[in-house]
């Protein structure tokens, strides 16, 4: 007799700068989940942050006509597994199990979702789920602590500094000379809690710094100032894997403008993405291995996507930052990567819901209770 096929949640939309970009990723894969191995439930979470399932659940949220679709929950409750329907009912709303989960994919970039809160959600309920846990997805969200992080394991960083909204909002002529202060021009500023170029600037000037102080304050509490980075190349490798994790072949953006903005990744296709990167063979290896150190430094698991920093001159290379939820779209450079390192999309897929059960099955072996014994 044949195993059951999987169920499979997949969370996408969700309260993020990101939304849109999580709805291309969640397309994605759809499109490459196999019937014969999984039955598929989509949860979409709005703008707003309501939680919605049905037939077609991506469709009504891509068209922002949701009418149709029906409120849902998961809940803290451990061996309870469901998805549950919200049905407002004479007696007040009622939960209503629709089915057992026994996987979730979590495809929401940015705040509410790639930050450690679904995470936590998620591991109260005792779910398996792709990707990092609360520690791994909080810490790699955050920019300004995983430099710190960074740092502190002795990996490479760029020079930067840390300043919170309040600060901007109450003195930023004393923001923007502290910025002066610590390193020259040009600067980039950017919110320390998103991804996907949302809200970051290149700052040549002084009022290139004023506007971009408060652009990256619009998206979060702290705003990282960067000092960039002299003939810069930006290489990505893709991480995967739990206990022992492997590095892709090391790719290469190469945009159009000054940086990889939001239209080159996902609108106008304009960045080059150069597959492998041409880097001499030990340089690499170099910066495969840092993306592995950088991967277990955070306690990441599943997935992620290492960004580096080269100065194609000096040949020095800066840990930038690590995408533990990284974009799944067909132009995105993670599976692209592990495509050309011999992983096909819809295998790294399949891979991925693997590592979430095996992590899941780790989890189990730790004790919880303590008593004391006479």
């Amino acid at each position: 007799m044949s195993n059951p096929k999987l169920r499979v949640g997949i969370i996408f939309g969700g309260r993020s700068g990101e939304h849109d970009v999580s709805l291309m990723s969640a397309r994605s894969v759809f499109s490459v989940l196999d019937p014969h191995k999984y039955d598929v439930f989509p949860i979409g979470i709005t703008r707003a942050g309501v939680w919605l399932t049905g037939p077609n659940t991506w469709e009504a949220l891509n068209a922002e006509r949701t009418e149709g679709l029906q409120p849902c929950t998961l809940l803290p409750f451990p061996g309870q597994n469901n998805l549950y329907a919200l049905r407002n009912t004479p007696a007040g709303l009622q939960l209503e199990a629709l089915t057992q989960l026994d996987v979730v994919f979590p495809l929401l970039h940015g705040t509410f979702g790639e930050d450690g809160t679904v995470q936590g959600l998620l591991q109260l309920a005792d779910l398996a789920f792709v990707g990092a846990g609360v520690l791994g997805s909080a810490a790699g969200m955050d920019k300004a602590l995983f430099k710190d992080v960074m740092r502190a394991n002795g990996l490479p960083v760029v020079a930067s500094i840390t300043i919170t909204r309040q600060q901007i909002e109450q003195d930023l002529p004393a923001v923007i000379a502290q910025a002066e202060s610590f390193a020259p021009y040009p600067f980039f500023t950017k919110p320390a809690n998103l991804g996907s170029s949302v809200g970051i600037t290149k700052c040549r000037t002084r009022s290139d710094l004023l506007e971009g102080l408060l652009e990256a304050a619009t998206y979060d509490l702290r705003v990282l100032i960067e000092q960039a980075v002299p003939n810069a190349r930006e290489i990505e490798v893709a991480v995967l894997g739990n206990h022992n994790p492997q590095a892709s072949i090391p790719g290469e953006v190469r945009p159009s403008g000054d940086f990889y903005t939001y239209d080159a990744k996902y609108i106008d296709e304009s960045a080059d993405l150069i597959i492998p990167a041409p880097l001499p063979a030990a340089l690499a290896d170099h910066i495969r291995q840092l993306a592995v150190t950088a991967f277990r430094a955070i306690d990441c698991a599943g997935l992620a996507r290492v960004d580096f920093l080269l100065n194609d001159a000096t040949q020095e290379v800066y840990v930038g930052e690590i995408n533990t939820i990284p974009g799944f779209t067909t132009i995105s450079m993670y599976p692209k990567l592990w495509t050309a390192t011999g992983l096909p999309y819809a295998s790294l897929v399949d891979r991925l819901i693997e590592l979430a059960i095996e992590r899941k099955a780790e989890h189990h072996r730790t004790q919880r209770q303590f008593r004391r014994t006479a």
